[in-house]
């Protein structure tokens, strides 16, 4: 016969865990002594084991006397290992969930845009470039997903593109030029001479019934706030106006 002390020691627990138990039903309560001490047997120390082993597979304690049953053993089991499994899945994706918080749209967007994004970036552009280029995409799913995608290819598709790739790495140069540099003008040149062979924005189903904010969206650039860039597109649409292109390319 054992102390509640001794019993924790050789279980491995504290004497508060093992009183837990005792309030939980799934340790019967030994009487006391003489001098009003728990005395414990070998079969408490039985019963402990088998108990603490339950609980640290992940054994609910609230289930853990049905698991002790005999008659219910291997059924209960098999249920709560199934839902061990599941749990695991879903701290297992949780997991991959953490690794990409370094990478916004591998939360936030589809495998063929995730596709598209890891191209972009192949291309050198500034960090804050592909990163507008990546809420634009983001926030086009969350509120327009269907015209979002549909203009995911022809994106796609102009990334094979050597014209289109100058002409995104010269806007990407000129974030920060003055608006009144002369050099817009050659950029211009360069856009408004690729708008007349690419797909355009404009020509995809649907387009004239979205919404003007969202478009703005789809077509603009989120979080940069370039005084060039705004001269660009002032230059571009007076050029694009002038050859009769739309605007949204």
């Amino acid at each position: 016969m054992i102390t509640i002390g001794k019993l924790a020691t050789y279980a491995g627990v504290s004497t508060k865990a093992i009183r837990v138990y005792h309030a939980k039903g799934l340790l019967p309560e030994p009487k006391r002594d003489a001098s009003g001490y728990r005395r414990y047997d070998a079969q408490a120390i039985i019963d402990l084991t088998r108990i603490i082993t339950l609980a640290q597979a992940g054994v609910p304690l609230a289930r853990i006397p049905a698991v002790l049953s005999a008659d219910a053993a291997t059924e209960h089991i098999d249920q709560i290992d199934t839902e061990l499994r599941d749990r695991i899945r879903q701290l297992q994706q949780r997991r991959i969930r953490l690794q990409h918080l370094d990478q916004p749209e591998r939360l936030c967007l589809p495998a063929e845009a995730i596709d598209y994004m890891e191209r972009l970036r192949a291309i050198c552009l500034s960090d804050r470039h592909v990163n507008a280029i990546r809420d634009g995409w983001i926030l086009g799913y969350a509120i327009a997903p269907d015209i979002t995608r549909a203009i995911l290819p022809t994106r796609t598709a102009l990334l094979s593109d050597p014209e289109y790739i100058t002409v995104l790495r010269e806007y990407d140069d000129a974030i920060d030029w003055n608006p009144d540099d002369p050099r817009l003008l050659q950029i211009v040149d360069a856009a408004a001479l690729l708008a007349e062979h690419m797909t355009l924005v404009s020509d995809l189903p649907d387009f004239d019934k979205a919404p003007p904010a969202t478009l703005e969206i789809l077509t603009g650039h989120q979080g940069i706030d370039s005084p060039a860039w705004r001269r660009l597109e002032e230059l571009l649409t007076q050029r694009l106006t002038e050859q009769g292109a739309p605007r949204d390319y």
